[in-house]
């Protein structure tokens, strides 16, 4: 859901517009009834404006969270054929 704030909550109401951005949804704030800016997580920014930076993060943390671990060959032999088979 779409979330607009008056600017000044972002002074008042902090904690509320904190929690808000930490599910990954911005926040749009007004100033007089118009859009002046949107809030948004460190995360939610970084997949906008380094899509291939944040992809490593999640790749890295999937790592982390297992044992498992593949050869070269395989991870690309795996692309190679679903690239083929198109």
């Amino acid at each position: 859901m779409i979330q607009i704030r008056p600017v000044s909550d972002l002074r008042n109401k902090f904690t509320d517009i904190e929690s808000i951005v930490q599910t990954g949804d911005p926040v749009y704030l007004t100033k007089n009834g118009y859009g002046t800016m949107v809030v948004m997580s460190i995360e939610a920014y970084s997949r906008l404006t380094e899509p291939e930076e944040y992809i490593m993060d999640v790749a890295d943390k999937a790592a982390d969270s297992t044992s498992k671990q593949l050869t070269h060959e395989e991870v690309f032999g795996s692309l190679r054929g679903k690239i083929n088979a198109k």
